[in-house]
């Protein structure tokens, strides 16, 4: 008779990532006393007590102009249409163009909220909500590539392969609920973003791990999710049958390859499957709420339907378990998007006026059901643009400062950490990279950045490589 040890039953029990999940449920129970349980106290957190449960991240495709929308700088007023000649050794250069002259912004400024922050004509829903916000006005990148850029935000890492960061919050929290994706993302129907499914990738984490890309505008989002009424065959008991013999052949025929991921994964994504044709029908379905709802997040209107559409999506997906929701603007490529490289006059308000009624009505409704004491909002974009112009009235890449904004749980309101030079060109005080906002997003979590690491190809692999701070003065 063949022995088994208890590390391989647990394994060939459940299948591969399904054994991890019986030995954790196993060690909840108390049934095994070699394993920790997980503590109370940390309140889901893996390394310290977590302020936050769930996060739903915005991602602005392309680069916001920063000079543009909340970096208010009375220098670009003064120096309008004259050459820019910072007093710095550093030569000025465009990224895609020859630099022009200095521009101020086409849109009016003005101060709102208790906090007094400078929000353009671009953002009027936004500027409501400023107070509730903390704004890093400091954010550089290492590049000026949307690719590189892009892959930095997201990864950590300008190169691809490497896992995203709601991969690593897949990775080290789990699942809140069995029903439902643990990280979703929900990309702009006009196409997916520079480095397309990359961004949202497992990298050398497990499969399962990646994000579930949703479809808002298809009908249904999640194709084949219900079998089509012309298969009068499709039966629940069949598909019950169905799913356990494919079960049975998948899971012995993972028991031969262990160490594949990719198995686990197709396991785990055909039972996900099964529970989902249960729950993502009635999670994805708006009609499910108010006309007042509806109506708040733009859903009435063409420019704003999309957005809010998927903000909506994402606020329901919170509410039933899903972890963490990213929720994209813009579209790779030239155009449909943040990349105002020709004219900001005419560029940038279209697509500023897309997510700017769905992000406010996103905070206010999160505010208004309770769920901002446990979740987080993260607005963000690969990089910023330009003080100069580029041609008549665009803006180059700029790698030298942008800005993001956290709110929500864990967060500090009204507050502002770092500043950019008087022209908006460089970071002066403050600087973050992507490093920083990632360990703060972690830390927020109840994980400890420098402890969440994985060996791969002989290196201990994080979200944040060897860098990264937490951003204490906007965390309450």
């Amino acid at each position: 008779m063949t022995t088994q040890s208890r590390r391989q039953f647990l394994w060939h029990a459940g299948g591969g990532l399904g054994g991890i999940a019986l030995t954790q449920l196993l060690a909840e129970a108390g049934d095994l006393p070699d394993i920790p349980k997980p503590r109370p106290e940390f309140n889901g957190g893996l390394h310290h007590m977590a302020k936050v449960k769930r996060v739903v991240q915005l991602f602005m495709n392309g680069g916001v102009s920063q000079p543009d929308t909340f970096d208010y700088k009375p220098e670009l007023e003064k120096g309008h249409g004259k050459p820019f000649k910072p007093d710095t050794l550093e030569k000025v250069e465009g990224v895609t163009s020859t630099p022009g002259n200095l521009m101020k912004s086409p849109f009016a400024f003005e101060q709102h909220g208790q906090c007094g922050r400078w929000v353009t004509s671009v953002f009027p829903h936004i500027a409501t909500q400023v107070d509730r916000m903390a704004f890093l006005m400091a954010v550089a990148s290492k590049t000026n590539v949307h690719g590189p850029a892009s892959y930095m935000m997201n990864t950590g890492f300008i190169l691809p392969g490497f896992p995203s960061m709601g991969a690593w919050l897949s990775y080290g929290l789990g699942r809140l609920t069995d029903n439902l994706p643990t990280f979703v993302v929900l990309p702009d129907a006009r196409g997916l973003p520079y480095n397309q499914k990359g961004n949202f990738g497992s990298g050398f984490l497990p499969v399962a791990h990646a994000g579930t890309i949703l479809n808002a505008g298809g009908n249904p989002p999640i194709p084949d999710l219900v079998p089509s009424p012309k298969e009068k065959f499709v039966t629940a008991d069949a598909d019950k049958d169905a799913l356990e013999l494919l079960g049975k052949v998948n899971r012995e025929h993972a028991k031969t390859r262990p160490a594949d991921t990719r198995l686990d994964a197709r396991i785990e994504s055909y039972e996900l499957a099964a529970k989902m044709q249960q729950h993502a029908p009635e999670a994805l379905d708006l009609t499910k709420e108010t006309a007042a709802t509806r109506k708040a997040y733009g859903l009435d209107d063409k420019a704003t339907e999309d957005f809010g559409k998927r903000c909506l999506l994402a606020r329901r997906l919170l509410e039933r378990g899903t972890r963490f929701v990213q929720v994209w603007s813009g579209a790779g490529g030239p155009s449909n998007n943040w990349d105002n490289h020709t004219d900001i006059i005419k560029e940038l308000p279209p697509i500023a006026r897309s997510v700017d009624q769905p992000t406010a009505a996103l905070l206010q409704d999160l505010h208004d059901r309770g769920m901002l004491k446990d979740t987080l909002v993260v607005f963000s974009t690969e990089f910023g643009r330009q003080p100069f112009t580029q041609g008549a009235t665009g803006r180059d890449h700029n790698q030298g400062t942008s800005i993001a904004w956290l709110a929500g749980a864990g967060v500090k309101p009204g507050v502002a950490h770092g500043a950019s030079d008087p022209w908006s060109w460089r970071t002066a005080e403050g600087k973050v990279y992507c490093y920083d906002l990632h360990a703060t997003i972690l830390h927020l979590m109840g994980i400890d950045h420098t402890k969440l690491s994985v060996l791969h190809d002989g290196t201990k692999r994080r979200l944040t490589d060897v860098h990264g701070e937490v951003i204490e003065p906007v965390l309450a």
